[in-house]
C-alpha cells in the first residue's frame, strides 16, 4: 500500500499540546533562578557598599609621626643616661662627638654626682661654701647663685640631677656656645674648644680621654 509522504509526519508525537507545559516550566524555572541570582548579587553589592560607607565614616585618621633615632648609652649609669637624653631633647645636638665631649667634661667635673662640692663632699646646695658645686662644678659666685635663683623660679631642686641639668642647658654661657655643638661634623678635640669656653676649667685632666670613651659607648637607636 502506497502511503503519502505526509503520513510520516502524522506519526510523529505531538508536543505542542501535551509536552508544552513541561518545556515552559523548565524555561520559567531557569528564568527564576537567573533572576534570583541577579537579585542576590545586586543585594550583596548594595550591602557591601553600605558597609564600606559605614566603615569610611567610622575610620579616624591617626597622624603618624616619623621616628627619629637618638644616641643611647647602654653601658652608662642612670645619671649619665638622663643627661644624654635631656641634651638631645632640649637642644638640636645630634653629633656623637659633640655629645661625647659634653659628657666627658661633666664626668671630669663631678662624675655625674649633682650634690658634690669641690673636694668630694656630698652636701645639699646651700651647704657648699667654697669651690665648685654640682654637675659642672659651678664655681663663680654669680653662676652658683644663679643655680639657686633658677630653681627657685622654676620650682626645681638645685641639689638634684633634674634641676641642675635644666639649669645647665638653659644657662646663658652654655646657650652662647651651643650652636658650635649643634653644628656637627667636628672631632672631639675640636669640640673641646667650645667646651673650654663654656666651663673655663683650670686643669684639662682626663676630659678628652673620657670624651673618646663615650664615643665608643654611644649607639644610635
Amino acid at each position: 500500500m502506497h502511503r503519502h509522504p505526509l503520513d510520516k509526519l502524522n506519526n510523529l508525537p505531538y508536543i505542542g499540546a501535551v509536552n508544552a507545559p513541561f518545556f515552559m516550566l523548565k524555561r520559567l524555572s531557569t528564568f527564576a533562578i537567573v533572576t534570583a541570582l541577579t537579585a542576590s548579587c545586586v543585594s550583596a553589592s548594595q550591602v557591601e557598599k553600605k558597609d564600606t560607607e559605614v566603615q569610611d565614616k567610622d575610620v579616624v585618621s591617626i597622624p603618624v609621626e616619623p621616628y627619629t633615632p637618638s644616641w643611647k648609652c647602654p653601658g652608662c649609669n642612670t645619671n649619665e643616661q638622663y643627661v644624654l637624653e635631656q641634651l638631645q631633647e632640649k637642644t638640636r645636638i645630634t653629633d656623637r662627638n659633640a655629645l661625647a665631649t659634653i659628657l666627658g667634661n661633666i664626668k671630669s667635673e663631678s662624675n655625674f654626682y649633682p650634690n658634690i662640692c669641690e673636694g668630694g663632699a656630698r652636701v645639699p646646695y646651700r651647704d657648699c661654701h667654697r669651690g665648685g658645686y654640682g654637675l659642672i662644678q659651678w664655681t663663680s659666685i654669680n653662676r652658683y647663685n644663679n643655680l639657686g635663683k633658677f630653681c627657685n623660679k622654676y620650682g626645681c631642686d638645685p641639689s638634684s640631677l633634674e634641676g641642675q641639668t635644666r639649669y645647665m642647658i638653659n644657662e646663658n654661657i652654655f646657650q652662647r656656645y651651643l650652636p658650635m655643638f649643634e653644628g656637627g661634623g667636628q672631632t672631639v678635640r675640636q669640640y673641646m674648644v667650645p667646651a673650654y669656653y663654656w666651663l673655663g676649667w683650670g686643669i684639662k685632666g682626663n676630659r678628652e680621654i673620657y670624651a673618646y670613651e663615650y664615643t665608643n659607648k654611644l649607639v644610635l637607636a
